[in-house]
């Protein structure tokens, strides 16, 4: 990953140098250089940091950026405009239609706080074009009523955000938009591994099941319905127990073959692992475990091993999870 991720670094650079010569690109060799490190907080590795100014304090974090093309548009929006202006349906269409995704703000006046935090949610996503009108006509073309944030996916509007003044920051924005250059259900592989922790949101769903099974199919839908309604929120991720090539998973959760199907959840931030109470894979059953886990209602899932059989046979008992409460309280 690290020197993919060198190789673009360096290939934006050469393209940034012609059109911003101001602006200089450094590699650092952390290994070696442990005061730096320790100096700009440095703990994941590869991380890249833009200094402004010409101040060692403060740096921004460029976080997820892994290809030259997105490198070059998050620089351009750090020193530039973050966002297109939209003037006519025209212009919007063609910025709609120009990628995959598209992101465009339809605000009544271009001067309040959700177009503020509209413009700093653009620089974090350098994956996708931005643009933003406060066109009457443009407004009227899209059936647009209110401050709203449109997602358009293949030239379709996928997702509509009503924008108020301090009801959603920054990080929310972004969390939810960048969530749409995943499917709504992702599976893990070793291609999509990397994509999925790139996306800042620190919830994650995981069912654990054999994708051959006859029950697949049901169990997918409703996964899938679920997942809906948490767009932002929880990342829903399907773990295909038959693929070999998964096993770290499996290890990582501590999900053996009797669990599945098997439903946890794990905050990426505390590490604190979560297991589905009901056994059903059912949207209900989804949708409750979901929301009792944003609401900090779950119970946390602490794995135990078996009690060992001769446990009590010694002056030092040998306590377990399934064994310790019952014995210490």
């Amino acid at each position: 990953a690290s020197q993919n991720l060198s190789e673009e670094f360096a290939k934006a650079a050469g393209q940034l140098k012609k059109e911003a010569p101001r602006i200089q690109f450094g590699k650092i060799d952390v290994t070696h250089q442990h005061d730096l490190r320790k100096e700009f907080n440095i703990r994941e590795l590869p991380t890249v940091k833009f200094f402004v100014d010409g101040s060692r304090k403060d740096p921004i974090d460029c976080k997820g950026v892994r290809q030259a093309s997105a490198f070059i548009t998050w620089v351009r929006r750090r020193t530039g405009p973050s966002t297109v202006l939209i003037n006519s349906t025209d212009q919007a269409e063609a910025i709609i239609n120009a990628d995959d995704l598209a992101v465009i703000g339809f605000f009544k006046e271009l001067h309040n706080g959700s177009v503020e935090v509209f413009r700093e949610t653009a620089r974090d996503v350098p994956e996708m074009p931005f643009g933003m009108t406060a066109s009457k006509d443009v407004h009227a073309d899209y059936g647009i009523q209110k401050n709203t944030l449109v997602v358009f996916k293949k030239g379709k509007p996928v997702h509509n955000e009503v924008l108020e003044d301090g009801r959603q920051n920054k990080l929310e924005l972004t969390r939810l938009i960048k969530t749409f250059t995943l499917d709504l259900v992702t599976e893990y592989n070793l291609e999509t591994s990397v994509k999925i922790f790139d996306v800042p949101v620190e919830n994650h769903i995981l069912l654990f099941t054999p994708r051959n099974s006859e029950a697949f199919s049901a169990i997918y839908e409703n996964y899938t319905a679920a997942a809906v309604d948490f767009r932002g929120k929880i990342m829903f991720v399907l773990v295909d127990t038959n693929e070999t090539r998964n096993g770290r998973v499996f290890e990582y959760f501590r999900v053996r073959e009797v669990d599945v199907p098997a439903v946890r959840i794990l905050n990426l931030t505390s590490d604190a692992k979560y297991k589905m109470p009901a056994d059903e894979v059912t949207v209900e059953n989804l949708k409750e475990f979901s929301q009792s886990y944003l609401n900090g209602k779950a119970k946390l899932h602490l794995p135990s091993e078996e009690i060992p059989e001769d446990w009590d046979k010694l002056p030092v008992k040998v306590l377990v999870g399934k064994n310790f409460d019952k014995i210490v309280f």
